[in-house]
Formats: structure tokens, C-alpha cells, sequence
């Protein structure tokens, strides 16, 4: 198929049936900690990383942050229940490594290796999991999901010493022991490299680095992949076999799509993938790093002991993936794009084919764009690339500007991302039906929450949250197709009828 037959394949937003898929395929929704639950000191916690980085002047495009956040601490029955009347099977949410651990007892027992821990948060991600049950909703659970304890980051460094190994590893047996029999799915870390790049590149996430770029990324991503893999040892060893779970890593990739037929430009996509994706699979599948980021980083890229390979090596019961748009790609020798990341990649991430046709429409994120082609071909990259993993779609989503001067009923009536969801349903089906091993389909997000750099000016969710009026739920057309489509129709819009 010509390259711009298979881009428009998915211009139009045509049905997609609940039929299409397995009878056992889940459908979720998903949120993470630091962005929903708010209570920022209830319940023993301690502060996060992304707490002193929120309240550092200047972070936050709306100033704004997390300590309120929509509040799911207090309102998770509400929520709960919001997940099981629009059908969903399973719920990824992410534990807060801070209320497991808070700061004064992390600073009273110093060894971080799980000798005390913070029985009030215990008691509240029970509450939440038994809750999740009692409506017949599976819990996904996140382990990290960029929160990291800030007495960590404060007294040793974080994820930039290899200590934090054994930390997350006595975090994570505290988990797999307290809710392990109830919870069957777990994913180690989220969007590592986003943790890497920009909390340690970029400095525009927490812990807000930037100083060592062309080394500290890639150093927190060694040690983000041994803790992964130290968690996932723990996890077969201790309690596979008594409680039957899986454990997984979840990546997030944009499809890398060649901008022409030049050999330049489809080698130039090729590496975009290997920084992406094969940073973190690779060693997991084959015990090294992609050949080209070594040669592009030299001995900036950290290696590998044997014992650290022996213990990556197949460290995944299942690939978690994060996608949500795509770009062209062109080579570039000396390359517009900012930081020694994209630098070293020598490429133009661009919107626009060379025929001059936009690669999709535009979502509200300068970044994101609706590009449903992108996922089919992703999901078979990996198929292809990794011989057929298991995977679980753990995001995928688009986001609205905040507008909260229109009236209700037209904010509610997310038209476009009805049709996000229609043409990346209807793409995921296809990679399935090439081979892919999809098991689960997750949408972000649940509600809209706290975007991150963005604050509250960007809105994902399936349910609109009145931040001016008691952070009230209103589920959008979104929401409203999502439950036709689970109960198996086919509704033509996403009105509630």
C-alpha cells in the first residue's frame, strides 16, 4: 500500500465494535497518584519529588499543583463507581511510593528496606483495591509513576545512585506482600524515559535537572532498568507462586515514520525507535542497549555486569505501552532539535509529510496530534522486533484545552476525542489481526487532573472535573461512547441517551 493509501486508511471514524476484540480482552481507564488523589498530607504522607518541584516558582504553567489535585483520596468510592457504570473492566492506578514511606520514617529508619512503613497509606490502597473488587473491576497497579519520595532525592541522590535499587526493591516486596493477593497485575515503572529526559535533561519535570545532560539520562535510566528488574527477581521468587500475578514495564513510544523513500530519512526513523523504545526493551530482551546509541554515546551510555544482564534478561511478564501520536521523520546532521538527546539522534521530528500533507489533526498539547495509523504500526513493531510479547496499551488518550468559560453541554461534547478513541480502537484491532499479542486496552484518563508542566490548563479525561465548583464529576460524550460501546453497540455519537 502507498504510503499516503495507508495514512488515510484511518481518516474517517468509522464503528468499531466491542465484537472485534477477544471476549477476554480488558478494558480500562487509567489515572497516577500524584495527578488524582490530592491529600498531599493525610493519611502519614510524605512529599514527593513533584511536590517541591510544583511549589518552585515558575514550574508550573499555571502555577498550579498537586496538593488537591481532584481529590480521589477522599472521593475514590465516587470514582469507583464512575469506572463501573461506564462498563470498564480494570483500573491502572499508581501507588504513592511517599505514602508508603513518608519522609519521617524514611528519615527514622534510614535503611529504606521496608522495616516500617506507613500503615494509614497501606490501609488506603486496600480500601481502594477491595473497593475496585467489590464492583468487579480488576486493580492495575503502578508502582512509580514519577513520585519519587523526596527524602530520597534530598539524601543520596535518587535514581542518579544505584542505591535506589535496593529502595525500590524493599518498596516494591512491601507492595507485592500487602496487596499482592488481591492485585494480579503490576507494572514496575511508568514512562521511564520520560523520567530520564526531562526530570534530568530538560529539567522540566521533577527533580527539575539539567546541569549534566549528555550524562545523567542516561545514568537514571541504567539504574530505573536494574530496579525494574531487582523488583520483578523479588516478585517470581517471593510471590508468583503463591499469588499467580504478572509483572510488567511500561514504555511510552510516538511511531517514528520515515518523512520520504530516502535511505537517510528510514534509517533516521529506525534510530528514532532505538532511543525510544529499544533503550529500555532491548536490554530486557537481549541483555544490551541498542548498538546505535552506543555508538552515537559512547561511554555516556553505562554498561551492563553480567549479573546485571542475567537479571534483566526476559525481566517481563508483558510490555506496557504508552502511545499517543506520531511524527515524520527526517534526517537532520545537525539537528534542530533541542538537548544533547536529540542531538545525538540527528534527526527532525516534523509534522508534515514532503508531499505536504499534516501527519493528523491537532489535539490541544503541542505534541499531540491524531495520528490513529501510528499505533497499528507501533504495536507490530513490537511483535516484530521483541517475537510477540503479551502487551497491555497502558495510555492512550487525547487532551482538550481548559475552557472553562464555554457552557457545560459544549464542553462535554469531546467530538474529537470520540473519534480518537473510534480510529485507535479500530487501528489496535488491526495490529491484533496482524499478529500482535494485545491483551488490554487502557484510555487516559479517567478525569481530568494535573497535566504535569501543564498544571490544569490541559483536560484528558472521560469525565469533565469542575475545578471551580467542588471538583464535581460530569462524564463526557467520551465517556458516554465507551459505555455503548462495552455493552456492544454502536452508537453513531457519544451522547448520553
Amino acid at each position: 500500500m502507498a504510503k499516503m493509501e495507508f495514512l488515510k486508511e484511518y481518516e474517517q471514524a468509522d464503528e468499531v465494535s466491542r465484537s472485534a476484540f477477544p471476549p477476554n480482552f480488558v478494558f480500562g481507564v487509567a489515572t497516577s497518584a500524584y495527578q488524582v488523589e490530592g491529600a498531599c498530607k493525610d493519611g502519614g504522607r510524605g512529599p514527593s519529588i513533584w511536590d517541591a518541584f510544583t511549589h518552585t516558582k515558575g514550574k508550573i504553567i499555571d502555577g498550579s499543583n498537586g496538593d488537591i489535585a481532584v481529590d480521589q483520596y477522599h472521593r475514590y468510592k465516587e470514582d469507583v463507581d464512575l469506572i463501573a457504570k461506564l462498563g470498564f473492566d480494570a483500573y491502572r492506578f499508581s501507588i504513592s511510593w511517599s505514602r508508603i514511606f513518608p519522609v519521617y520514617l524514611m528519615f527514622l529508619f534510614a535503611d529504606g528496606l521496608g522495616t516500617k512503613v506507613n500503615e494509614d497509606g497501606i490501609a488506603y490502597y486496600n480500601n481502594v483495591i477491595n473497593a475496585l473488587l467489590e464492583k468487579g473491576i480488576q486493580p492495575y497497579v503502578t508502582l512509580y509513576h514519577w513520585d519519587l519520595p523526596l527524602y530520597l532525592h534530598e539524601s543520596m541522590g535518587g535514581w542518579l545512585n544505584k542505591q535506589i535499587v535496593k529502595y525500590f526493591s524493599a518498596y516494591a516486596d512491601t507492595c507485592f506482600a500487602s496487596f499482592g493477593d488481591r492485585v494480579k497485575h503490576w507494572i514496575t515503572i511508568n514512562e521511564p524515559l520520560q523520567t530520564s529526559v526531562n526530570g534530568y535533561g530538560f529539567g522540566i519535570f521533577a527533580p527539575g535537572r539539567h546541569e549534566h545532560a549528555s550524562t545523567e539520562p542516561y545514568l537514571v535510566a541504567h539504574h530505573q532498568l536494574l530496579a525494574h528488574a531487582a523488583a520483578v527477581s523479588i516478585y517470581r521468587s517471593k510471590y508468583k507462586d503463591k499469588q499467580g500475578g504478572q509483572v510488567g514495564l511500561t514504555v511510552d513510544c510516538e511511531w517514528a515514520e520515515a518523512n520520504s523513500d530516502k535511505i537517510e530519512d528510514k534509517i533516521a526513523a529506525a534510530r528514532r525507535l532505538d532511543f525510544q523504545i529499544g533503550w529500555y526493551l532491548d536490554p530486557i530482551y537481549s541483555g544490551e542497549y541498542p548498538k546505535v546509541m552506543r555508538e552515537r554515546l559512547g561511554d555516556r551510555l553505562p554498561i551492563f555486569s553480567e549479573e546485571d544482564k542475567d537479571l534483566l534478561k526476559n525481566s517481563l511478564d508483558f510490555v506496557g505501552l504508552n502511545h499517543y501520536t506520531s511524527r515524520f521523520i527526517a534526517h537532520v546532521k545537525n539537528s534542530p532539535e533541542e538537548g544533547d538527546f536529540y542531538k545525538a539522534q540527528e534527526l527532525e521530528r516534523i509534522d508534515k509529510w514532503e508531499g505536504g500533507e499534516i501527519i493528523g489533526e491537532k489535539a490541544a498539547s503541542e505534541w499531540l496530534y491524531v495520528v490513529p495509523w501510528g499505533i497499528h504500526k507501533v504495536l507490530n513493531y513490537i511483535a516484530q522486533k521483541y517475537n510477540s510479547p503479551p502487551i497491555y496499551i497502558t495510555e492512550n488518550g487525547m487532551d482538550d484545552e481548559d475552557n472553562d468559560s464555554s457552557p457545560l453541554h459544549e464542553i462535554l461534547d469531546d467530538k474529537l476525542r470520540v473519534s480518537y478513541f473510534k480510529r485507535y480502537l479500530a487501528a489496535v484491532g488491526n495490529a491484533m489481526r496482524d499478529g500482535a499479542d494485545v491483551r488490554g486496552y487502557f484510555a487516559w484518563s479517567l478525569l481530568d487532573n494535573f497535566e504535569w508542566a501543564q498544571g490544569y490548563t490541559k483536560r484528558f479525561g472521560l469525565v469533565y472535573i469542575d475545578y471551580k465548583n467542588g471538583l464535581s464529576r460530569h462524564p463526557k460524550s467520551s465517556a458516554y461512547w465507551f459505555l455503548r460501546f462495552l455493552k456492544g453497540g454502536e452508537g453513531k455519537d457519544g451522547k448520553e441517551e
